[in-house]
């Protein structure tokens, strides 16, 4: 029950609390298991990509150590390891580590929508023959018979619930296609050069 003189005594409440000029207890534990999960994301990343990424070469030793452990026990013991090296880390060195993990979550997004374009770019070709004539419209140089005959035999394989080997050849020839070949990249490179 609130004591009704509290106020009359002559003081404030707050003149006895505390100031505190650091960080609570929850704010650094927050802090330490955002640290240790950068640590997680590192050691989920293929051991060539973690390679690249700048930091101190202890940090990166224990990752990649972490990566090797199979036994469970073992690898949450290194995984808190992994997290107590991360927390000597700098801000700078923090926000480095960021940046190049949002580069490569960007770069696989972008990978993905190529992707799925060009699955529609194939669905299109199996459902309309006028999506055809529009490829060769952009591609002269392509292998028109070749094409016609895998359209021709994915339809079949659907029909028929075999196989989509013609299915994926198209798609391979359509990745093909959209990436540049060496001679478009020289070209590429020379007309840079001439700007």
């Amino acid at each position: 029950m609130p004591n009704p003189n509290r106020g009359s005594c002559g003081f404030q409440s707050n003149e006895f609390e505390q100031e505190y000029d650091r960080p609570s207890k929850s704010q650094l534990k927050r802090e330490m298991t955002a640290l240790q999960d950068l640590g997680q994301e590192l050691v989920d990343q293929p051991k060539d990509r973690v390679k690249r990424v700048p930091m101190p070469e202890d940090v990166r030793d224990a990752i990649l150590e972490c990566q090797k452990i199979k036994d469970h026990e073992g690898r949450r013991r290194q995984l808190q390891y992994v997290g107590k090296k991360m927390r000597t880390l700098e801000e700078d060195e923090i926000a480095a580590i960021h940046k190049v993990l949002d580069s490569w979550k960007g770069a696989s997004k972008a990978e993905t929508a190529a992707m799925h374009a060009l699955e529609r770019r194939r669905e299109k070709l199996l459902a309309n023959d006028d999506a055809l004539t529009e490829l060769r419209a952009k591609h002269p140089d392509i292998d028109m018979q070749h094409l016609r005959t895998l359209i021709r035999n994915a339809r079949k394989e659907q029909a028929e619930n075999k196989p989509p080997k013609a299915y994926r050849e198209i798609f391979q020839i359509l990745k093909q296609l959209q990436s540049p070949t060496p001679a478009q990249t020289a070209e590429q490179d020379d007309d840079e050069e001439q700007e």
